[in-house]
């Protein structure tokens, strides 16, 4: 068994690409809910619906999140009643965040939500969010402290960004199936997807045991850089490093992690500041047969590791 930690589009094609490589039951996919809030009175997955969206190869392929052959009526007649549609929710993906709202109001977990909706969109993989426990995410900026949908959506990531706070982190657990495959005897290794290191990762490491378990384990654990000649191929995450005062550069991704990850994936376009335990290959993923070369290598990775 694979676990795979993942956040956005990016760690969304990966888990697709490993998902499609696996055979069925032998990944578990822990997804961010960092990005987690409550709008119109909904309760917005935006990280685990892309995971699902993804895998089921019901995604906007050019999006990358959201459904394919989406409309946004609902939207539009939002706003000319003065609603806020900042956040765009497609007519079809309505109907995933009201029946999500509906069962949590009856008690049922975000884990058990999730995992039937995995099961009925015929994925035959585990997908979980990182927690039951509501954690979200605080950009700190020149412009005080944002929501991560404020930031990330309404203002477009434009505010300078100078810290970021996982609020509901230190209260929370692990959920139960991702404490599960962490504790599984079949569990023979760890992959960091192609994700935002800060926006989508770092809320996984911050709930409590994870980060502790990944410096503890006894299986190798890789992480895929999301830069590709230094730049970002999606997001944000090079114009947060550079805010941070980081280096743009696989380097800073790997000392990033330092302490719970044996070896690093970077693209070819990095390959002159190869350090260490790196593999060099083609990271960018254009289209499905990409996701499921970049995610066989990485399962090779691990298996050489070992």
């Amino acid at each position: 068994m694979i676990i795979a930690l993942a956040g956005g589009v990016g760690g969304a094609r990966l888990a697709h690409g490993l998902a499609r490589a696996l055979p069925p039951g032998e990944l578990t996919i822990a997804v961010n809910t960092g990005d987690d809030f409550t709008h119109l009175g909904l309760h917005i997955s935006p990280d685990p619906d892309t995971v699902l969206y993804t895998i089921s190869e019901l995604a906007d392929p050019e999006r990358g999140w959201g459904l394919k052959d989406e409309t946004f009526a609902c939207m539009e007649a939002l706003g000319r009643l003065g609603g806020e549609n900042w956040f765009a929710l497609g007519d079809k993906d309505l109907a995933t965040h009201i029946e999500r709202t509906r069962r949590l109001a009856t008690g049922e977990t975000l884990s058990t939500i999730t995992a039937d909706f995995a099961q009925r969109l015929g994925i035959q993989h585990t997908i979980i969010p990182m927690s039951d426990d509501p954690i979200r995410t605080i950009v700190h900026t020149d412009q005080g402290a944002l929501p991560f949908q404020d930031y990330f959506v309404r203002l477009h990531c434009a505010p300078a960004v100078k810290s970021l706070e996982f609020t509901g982190a230190d209260a929370a657990k692990p959920s139960p199936a991702l404490l599960a495959a962490m504790q599984s005897e079949k569990l023979k290794g760890i992959i960091i997807c192609p994700s935002n290191p800060f926006l989508s990762i770092d809320p996984i490491l911050a709930v409590p045991g994870i980060r502790s378990w990944l410096q503890g384990r006894t299986v190798p654990c890789i992480a895929v850089s999301p830069l590709i000649g230094g730049k970002a191929v999606k997001g944000p995450a090079g114009k947060i490093m550079a805010e941070l005062k980081l280096d743009t550069t696989p380097r800073a991704i790997a000392q990033h992690y330092h302490g719970i990850i044996d070896g690093l994936m970077i693209d070819h376009a990095d390959a002159n500041d190869s350090f260490g335990e790196c593999l060099i290959t083609n990271t960018l993923m254009r289209d499905i047969a990409d996701r499921e070369r970049l995610a066989r290598e990485a399962l090779s990775y691990i298996e050489r590791l070992r």
